[in-house]
């Protein structure tokens, strides 16, 4: 049976319609394992990665969500404009008040695709293509970095949902997968693979970023470099004022690499 709370925070059953609704928007997001009701809570899973997902029915018809995964419940909360409440048994994160079936289905489309790419997806696909094709010419050498590029921008599309990280631009085409860590620079290909080690950024901000003029703290925010000057700045429509929301532990030491190697330090 599926669950709807009580004034107390717990849940009590609903009937088999709803279960059927929440197990179809759980199925079409990915989580291909067969759900189970566990505590107040019906559990979804997936073969595709290790966390763990619970749906329950509030009584305004409206939906509850609890996930193992704090970084990703809060960038999903964030995303959706959704409140979220941490550290919460027995979820890491649980996002209330999901308003209808239409939005909890895109939502757990989001949180699927994410987990999927934070699994690990975009290095199990490179090294089955890969391995397909001999590493004998710098040709072929060529054409195995473009397919793990390839991999890598999907993997970035995917974990930041189309959007540039910086400014929200949501036009894929126009987006570019930005390694923070250079793939030339990378010790292995978990590290050129590695989600956490990319931005997906509007064009001008990508150039800025791959060519040092801008880097980002451990906050998020920005920061320019003073060789760009005020005039140069305005024109690419920057002020340091920018911030990325949503980066977590796994992104900082990729960011601080860049810091170091990348930045133009200036005067």
């Amino acid at each position: 049976m599926t669950l709807s709370l009580r004034e107390d925070g717990t849940a009590e059953s609903v009937g088999p319609l709803e279960r059927a609704r929440l197990e179809k928007a759980a199925q079409d997001a990915g989580f291909d394992l067969s759900a189970s009701p566990e505590g107040n809570w019906l559990i979804f899973r997936s073969t595709a990665f290790p966390h763990a997902l619970g749906l329950s029915a509030e009584p305004d018809e409206g939906y509850r969500v609890g996930l193992s995964d704090t970084v990703i419940g809060r960038q999903i909360a964030s995303e959706f404009g959704i409140d979220v409440v941490e550290a919460t048994e027995p979820w890491a994160t649980r996002l209330d008040g999901v308003p209808d079936y239409q939005t909890l289905h895109r939502l757990l489309e989001r949180i699927a695709a994410m987990w999927r790419v934070v699994a690990g997806s975009g290095l199990r696909n490179f090294e089955e293509k890969g391995s397909k094709l001999p590493n004998t010419t710098e040709a072929i050498r060529l054409a195995v970095q473009r397919v793990g590029q390839d991999i890598f921008r999907a993997s970035l599309l995917e974990y930041w949902g189309g959007r540039c990280a910086v400014n929200g631009l949501d036009v894929p085409e126009l987006l570019r997968a930005s390694h923070i860590k250079p793939w030339a620079d990378c010790a292995s290909d978990a590290e050129r693979l590695d989600v956490f080690n990319g931005l997906l950024l509007a064009p001008h901000l990508d150039a800025l970023f791959d060519g040092g003029w801008v880097t980002f703290l451990s906050s998020g925010q920005m920061r320019i470099s003073d060789e760009l000057d005020v005039a140069s700045r305005a024109c690419l429509g920057i002020s340091g004022t920018e911030v990325i929301p949503g980066l977590t532990d796994k992104h900082q030491a990729y960011l601080a690499w860049h810091r170091e190697r990348c930045f133009r330090q200036g005067r």
